[in-house]
């Protein structure tokens, strides 16, 4: 009996039914339960649970979760949307443009910031244009994550792929394999979300409202962070680029850009807008994504499977799948060793896979999380089986098409 696969396949059933009898279940609270069972059940020690979280992704989360939210108490997110959306005149090019603009912010500026960021915005638009908000919802999702595999710096497993491979030319290579096969994908995204909300695609034309940053004082707070951010991220690239050891972590980025708005009197407002069930449920994902991985299940169905774990096609599948068990950043963390003479289509392959397995399931991606759970404190939601009906089918088209790029 494997008790930690166990415990993740019955944290995916409370995650999809979201309730026992009458009592609510939220994501955060079903993934917290696992990670306690595996620990009271010794599947993992309290020293190995410790070390299995990723402190890194935790302080980035932690920074551009204060950003996020200072951009929304100021008003100035809604400004800036409003510059970027208003030429949308129907819900057809509503939809497109939180497409292609989520996934080329993405691209830029790493797919949970834009999920942070992106989440309260469209379901504004939502409520403002009369739009179901899980088609909205369902479009950042798809859109961040299917963004985010272009570039080196679009996802932390992307990051980690261009630095082991010691690549040239990161930022080309993955443009030069990735690009199109992702911009034909947010195309078939829209296509698929126009067959399955056909109905929420209407006729009326859209007419925005005009939104201005509504607290000036902490609207300049905020563009100097969001200045910092883009400055911070565009000399992480510069290091990467450049022949030196010298780095910036993810962590240091968001912590510093954040700075501005922690260094004030309401330190305490701060602290209380950020979402710290979603915190608590990635502490849990690492805890118990690290027992299911040592109890050695996932490796032995591996030996028994007896696959070419270099052919792109069987790293783009196995890295699609796997990601739905140990998450995509431990993933491709324990894919790459394995890979050690990979020509740079297999590289391509574990990128895009890993990447792409967040649209099959909404724990697939921590992006999905964000969105979900930032959607609930919003009043709005976004169930397992709403996000597999359209996940389940955009999959399957996106991983024919990287295949098809990169055969």
């Amino acid at each position: 009996m494997n008790l930690p696969l166990i415990i993740l396949l019955i944290v995916f059933v409370l995650i999809a039914a979201r309730r026992i009898g009458r009592f609510r279940i939220a994501i955060w609270q079903a993934m917290l339960g696992g990670a306690v069972a595996v620990l009271l059940t010794g599947q993992i020690t309290p020293a190995a649970a410790l070390h299995a979280i990723d402190w890194d992704v935790m302080l980035f989360l932690f920074g551009v979760f204060v950003i996020g939210q200072a951009l929304i108490q100021s008003g100035y997110l809604y400004a800036l949307a409003y510059g970027l959306f208003s030429h949308a005149r129907s819900s057809d090019a509503l939809v497109l443009l939180i497409l292609f603009g989520g996934g080329l912010g993405s691209a830029l500026l790493m797919n949970d910031t834009l999920a942070i960021i992106g989440t309260p915005l469209v379901l504004r638009l939502a409520r403002e244009h009369n739009i179901a908000p899980r088609l909205l919802l369902l479009a950042l999702c798809f859109a961040v994550t299917l963004g985010s595999a272009m570039s080196p710096i679009g996802n932390p497993q992307n990051l980690l792929i261009a630095l082991w491979s010691n690549m040239d030319s990161p930022f080309l290579t993955f443009a030069r394999h990735l690009a199109l096969p992702t911009l034909l994908n947010l195309l078939l995204t829209y296509g698929l979300l126009r067959v399955m909300f056909r109905a929420e695609f209407h006729r009326t034309p859209l007419v925005h409202a005009v939104a201005l940053p509504g607290d000036p004082a902490l609207t300049r707070r905020v563009q100097i962070a969001m200045a910092l951010l883009l400055i911070l991220i565009g000399l992480k690239v510069a290091l990467a680029l450049l022949p030196t050891a010298l780095t910036l972590r993810l962590s240091h980025i968001a912590l510093l850009a954040a700075l501005p708005l922690l260094l004030t009197r309401h330190l305490g407002t701060r602290l209380r807008g950020v979402d710290w069930p979603t915190l608590i449920f990635f502490v849990a994902l690492f805890v118990l994504m690290a027992a299911v991985w040592q109890s050695g299940f996932i490796q032995r169905q591996l030996a028994a499977a007896a696959v070419d774990l270099h052919a792109p096609g069987t790293v783009l599948g196995l890295s699609v799948l796997l990601s739905q068990l140990i998450s995509n950043v431990p993933l491709v963390a324990l894919y790459l060793p394995l890979l050690q003479t990979a020509d740079t289509a297999t590289l391509m392959a574990l990128a895009a896979g890993s990447t792409v397995a967040g649209n099959l399931l909404l724990l697939g991606a921590a992006s999905n999380v964000i969105v979900v759970q930032s959607a609930e404190r919003h009043g709005a939601g976004l169930g397992f089986m709403q996000f597999a009906r359209a996940g389940i089918p955009l999959t399957a088209l996106n991983v024919l098409v990287y295949w098809l790029f990169l055969l």
